[in-house]
């Protein structure tokens, strides 16, 4: 007997495709129709085919960017991966204290971008920063505003203060799905720390660390509002990252063609190491069993 179907549910999907469409369809189109166009005005632009990628992908200051931006986002997952799994297991595992660290935590993850990076101004300018100040009268030069490494410094650790708690969160969330069986028998079986972190918590946390990662990846590799706040892009280019460089040639320059190639050239980059890191870490899991 032929099983009957009930086409009924596409309908329940049809509202979901259509803000799809809206909210990114459209837009993408609208891009890649751009970066196919040299635009000098309204209805007036001339079709040039691949000639904006070409010089895109020849820009020198764009390649210097792509650099600064892979280091940058590579030294977030090296400090924020391993630092936010230590501060989860070094959380309380039940009791108040449980609720008071998930708030405290949290506070950082509730303050706008653009307001973090006006924090880290106040912070660690020199002449009336609190932290800038300190670093000064221990005989260390600090100024983030006229030093490229200062400036590096600091936007590092204003991502590793901003973002580290949603690691945490995410890695405790893990821990806290582990049965405590497997403790028990961890125990009986006279484990040390070391063992039973490397053979019960962290394969279990496999799944919540690759959230971890894919989001912090594409989330540095975004970077905008913080880094502009606190350094717009200096001194000098040390901390123009991709976003900053496209919304230079965007609206500083309006030069739209090129920044919709860029845009493109952009997505399809943060999509093909995100399908990798996925990937990576799913052949990992699939080797720890």
């Amino acid at each position: 007997m032929e099983k009957w179907e009930n086409n009924k549910a596409w309908f329940l999907v049809l509202p979901v495709f259509i803000i799809v469409a809206f909210s990114a369809i459209i837009p993408l189109m609208t891009v890649v129709n751009y970066s196919l166009q040299d635009i000098w005005g309204p209805g007036q632009q001339v079709f040039v085919g691949i000639e904006w990628f070409e010089e895109m992908l020849a820009n020198e200051r764009l390649q210097d960017a792509l650099w600064r931006q892979f280091l940058f986002s590579g030294l977030v997952l090296l400090i924020e991966i391993p630092l936010g799994i230590l501060i989860a297991l070094a959380m309380p595992k039940r009791g108040w204290g449980v609720s008071a660290s998930l708030v405290t935590l949290a506070v950082p993850l509730l303050i706008p971008w653009n307001v973090i990076g006006t924090i880290w101004i106040i912070f660690t300018r020199p002449d009336i920063g609190l932290f800038g100040v300190t670093i000064n009268s221990l005989g260390i030069a600090f100024d983030h505003t006229a030093r490229p490494l200062d400036a590096w410094i600091t936007t590092m650790l204003m991502e590793v203060w901003h973002w580290t708690p949603l690691v945490v969160l995410l890695a405790y969330a893990g821990l806290r799905a582990i049965p405590e069986a497997y403790y028990q028998a961890a125990r009986i079986d006279g484990a040390s720390v070391w063992a039973t972190f490397r053979y019960i918590q962290l394969p279990k946390m496999r799944g919540v660390l690759t959230i971890a990662v894919l989001l912090r990846w594409m989330d540095s590799f975004l970077i905008y509002a913080e880094p502009f706040a606190l350094t717009g892009g200096g001194p000098g280019n040390a901390t123009t990252f991709l976003s900053i460089y496209l919304v230079k040639i965007a609206t500083g320059q309006f030069d739209l063609g090129p920044a919709a190639a860029f845009s493109l050239i952009y997505f399809l980059i943060i999509l093909l190491f995100s399908f990798i890191f996925y990937q990576a870490l799913l052949n990992v899991g699939k080797g720890d069993k």
